[in-house]
This record gives C-alpha cells, sequence and structure tokens, in this order.
C-alpha cells in the first residue's frame, strides 16, 4: 500500500519522483533513506562494509584529475610541519626565551626555548625547499625535456615552502592533505585543482610515490620518517624503480638515525647506505635530480 506524504509537514527531499506534473507523488517509500541512490547517500557510503568503494575513489580521483592536467613525473617533497620561515622562528624564539625569563626553573619552558633555538638552526631548510621547487619548476617550464612537478604533503612548513617555491616560478604543484582529528588546512601555494584529501593514509602514500621521480626528505617528525623509511624499504626490495632519495642537512640526519649502526648491527647491508644520498643545499639536489632526469630521458629515447 502506498502512503501519501503531507507536502506541509514532510521533511522529504521534492524533485525527482515526480510523476505528474503540479502533483506532488511524495510518499514514505520514497522518502526512505533505502531509496537514495547509492552513492549520493552518505550515511551508507560511510558503512564499514563500503571501505573497499572508499579505498577505490581515493585512489581513482587524484589519478584522473593528475592524468588530465598531464603530471606523470614528480618530485616530492617532505619535512617538517613545524618549520616555518626564518623571520617567523625567529619571532617564536624570541617569544621563548621571554617565557623562559619570566620562569627561569621552570623546566618546560627551558626545554620548549632550546627546541625554539633548534628550529631557528632548521628554518634554512624551509628557504632550500622554496629555492628547490623554484629550480624544479623554472627548469620544467623551459625547453628541458623534464615535465616534474612538486609534490608535497599540503601542510605548512618545509612543505609550504616547497609549493610556494613552485609558485614563485610561476607553475604548478601538488598537495595531498590528510584528514587529521585536529585541524589542517592546505597551504594556501597548493594549485587548487591538484589540491587533494585523503582518509587513508595508505592510499596518500601511493599517490606520493606512483609518479615519482625524486624524493628530497628535509628535517622532520614522524610523518617524514615515516614517508622516507617506506620509500627506502619499496627500494630495497625492489617494488618500485631506484629514484633519488635525497637527505637535506647531512647533520641532522646522522644526529637522528644512525645509519652506520645499522649496518654493525647487521640489520641492513653496507650497499644499503648508497640508496640515499645526503645534500646540504637546493642547488646539490637539483643537480642531482636534473641528472637523473636527464639520464631517464635519454634512456627512453634509445628504446
Amino acid at each position: 500500500m502506498v502512503r501519501r506524504v503531507d507536502p506541509a509537514t514532510s521533511t522529504c527531499g521534492a524533485g525527482d519522483d515526480a510523476m505528474t506534473p503540479g502533483l506532488d507523488y511524495k510518499t514514505e517509500q520514497t522518502c526512505s533513506g533505502s531509496y537514495k541512490l547509492a552513492y549520493a547517500d552518505p550515511e551508507f557510503m560511510v558503512r564499514d562494509e563500503l571501505l573497499s568503494v572508499r579505498l577505490q575513489l581515493e585512489l581513482l580521483k587524484p589519478d584522473i584529475l593528475q592524468e588530465e592536467h598531464g603530471i606523470h613525473s614528480t618530485v616530492v617533497i617532505f619535512g617538517s610541519t613545524r618549520v616555518p620561515d626564518p623571520v617567523t622562528a625567529m619571532e617564536r624564539l624570541q617569544h621563548a626565551r621571554a617565557c623562559a625569563v619570566s620562569a627561569p626553573n621552570d623546566p618546560v619552558l627551558l626545554r620548549r626555548l632550546k627546541a625554539a633555538e633548534r628550529i631557528v638552526d632548521s628554518s634554512r631548510f624551509y628557504d632550500e625547499a622554496r629555492k628547490l621547487a623554484q629550480l624544479i619548476t623554472a627548469d620544467a617550464q623551459s625547453d628541458s625535456p623534464s615535465e616534474l612537478v612538486v609534490v608535497t604533503g599540503g601542510g605548512p612548513g618545509i612543505m609550504e615552502a616547497a609549493n610556494r617555491g613552485a609558485m614563485d616560478a610561476g607553475g604548478e604543484s601538488i598537495g595531498l592533505n590528510i584528514l587529521l582529528p585536529f585541524e589542517q588546512k592546505p597551504n594556501p601555494y597548493i594549485t587548487p585543482e591538484l589540491c587533494f584529501k585523503f582518509h587513508y593514509f595508505a592510499i596518500r602514500k601511493m599517490h606520493f610515490l606512483k609518479r615519482a621521480k625524486a624524493l628530497v626528505a628535509c628535517p622532520g617528525g614522524f610523518g617524514t620518517l615515516d614517508e622516507l623509511f617506506e620509500t627506502l624499504t619499496l627500494v630495497q626490495t625492489h617494488k618500485i624503480v631506484p629514484l633519488p632519495v635525497l637527505l637535506m642537512g647531512r647533520a641532522f640526519w646522522q644526529r637522528i638515525i644512525r645509519f652506520d649502526a645499522l649496518v654493525d648491527e647487521g640489520m641492513i647491508a653496507e650497499e644499503d647506505l648508497s640508496l640515499f644520498q645526503f645534500v646540504e643545499s637546493a642547488e646539490e639536489a637539483w643537480r642531482i635530480i636534473r641528472d637523473a632526469e636527464l639520464a631517464r630521458h635519454s634512456q627512453r629515447e634509445l628504446l
């Protein structure tokens, strides 16, 4: 039996199901959640049983849009969200000093002061990441065979610097933002049409490396370390084609990770140390990336 719905009190959406012009045929059946088109039903799409569908959608949407933009080769630039430009870093240091002076016996404030001093030292990598992105993007817009596009995690700090550098050079760049429990907005330098948001880290990781021709890791925390070691693992196990993996700032990386100790303990082979290189500047990183890109194009022309 069809039960009619009073149009004056119904909250059912109208329009699509009118059978006769001028008459309202909204019923309890057409207002039911089960009657919604599956892809237009948010409550259905977030069910546990739809996990595989959501994973596929997160894979396909950025993939299709990047293909439509003709993006086939990228350089991934990682680094901390907590490393701002040098001016901002110095302002934060001054604030930390003032707080420490006001409570000289507070161990928490003293530790924050030391961290702020370290961040000022690391802020040079903001400038280096920005400069590197400028070099990559400017070359891609020249007569060079390179078509490299900068991609970052889309957040602030080092990632902002890289997207900013691409914009400085008048080119596009990609941001792969992630939905987090705390608010994270994409930085304003990402090309709007190439700014993506992910729920699943796994799919985001796939997009970082699917088109990557080089990876540059500036000083960073858990996220940077996660992406770096995953990339090294994939290269080590021949799951991806070898690519330049560049660690910006030898002093930082050797202080944070004792690579030689991994060899001494027998956990990695000595030749695994050749999977990455240390660099100190944007120019040094760009020379390695450019040489690898030219070699790749030369090899492709020979095939």
